[in-house]
């Protein structure tokens, strides 16, 4: 489903992205661990080009895109494979739930207006948002808002949703709302790529745990592998210091 091949990034003289290759197999949810600054957001925001890689080659379905030389229509239909979740949200305020995600449907699929509007109306029922459709984003709370995100990633069907740290900007009471959505869409078989600091949702929903430090992936293997038998030691560090009850020797 997606390969990445020696994908790395730079700002300025900064590497973030150092050689990074990973396969993502249909229907697998991979959640990506690290600390601030590992380089986990620049990847998920490469794989759909929001940052332009450096060098690399990205993979997705029947579809290869040379990093080094990719044409604006490469990445067009790169972006159309892919739905991106946001910590912030990124709606447009001036629309409503039902509208903003309706909005893609409009102008990136061409679906006529009453078509548009069925398809949304589904999608916000489905995320448990029914009776917020005329809602503006002022009026809905922040678990609200993401659903909102989510429901519009899923609008464009797209063969892998990636999501950057979706609970990040939630009042702790607000995240398990957001979770059990993407509890749910996981169930379905969908393709996803989660960067979270969940530890629980990656252990509950994870098929592969990939842990990254220093822009390299540093360990990668089931829940389990990783959780209850990490190899590397930096890996052991990070887990001590986010889940204190973990007693790892060094």
């Amino acid at each position: 489903m997606i390969q990445l091949s020696k994908i790395s990034k730079s700002f300025g003289r900064n590497p973030v992205l150092r050689d990074i290759s990973l396969n993502v197999g249909t229907g697998e949810v991979v959640v990506i661990l690290g600390a601030s600054g590992s380089g986990k957001t620049t990847l998920l925001r490469c794989i759909n080009y929001l940052e332009k890689p450096g060098s690399g080659e990205i993979a997705v379905g029947d579809l290869r895109v040379d990093c080094s030389r990719a044409r604006r229509s490469d990445i067009l239909r790169l972006r159309r494979k892919t739905a991106m979740v946001f910590q912030q949200y990124n709606l447009f305020r001036h629309k409503t739930a039902l509208e903003n995600v309706m909005e893609a449907l409009l102008v990136v699929k061409k679906l006529p207006l009453a078509e548009a509007r069925r398809r949304s109306v589904e999608l916000l029922e489905k995320v448990g948002l029914g009776a917020k459709l005329d809602a503006y984003p002022s009026r809905l709370s922040g678990g609200q808002q993401q659903r909102v995100g989510i429901a519009r990633a899923l609008a464009l069907e797209p063969e892998v949703i990636l999501f950057d740290e979706p609970t990040s900007a939630l009042d702790p009471e607000l995240v398990g709302e957001v979770l059990e959505v993407i509890r749910a869409i996981a169930k379905e078989g969908i393709t996803m790529i989660v960067v979270t600091h969940e530890m629980g949702f990656a252990r509950d929903v994870a098929n592969r745990v990939v842990f990254m430090d220093g822009g390299l992936i540093v360990e990668e293997g089931t829940p389990d592998e990783v959780f209850q038998r990490p190899r590397e030691e930096r890996t052991k560090q990070f887990l001590r210091r986010i889940t204190p009850e973990a007693n790892y020797s060094i």
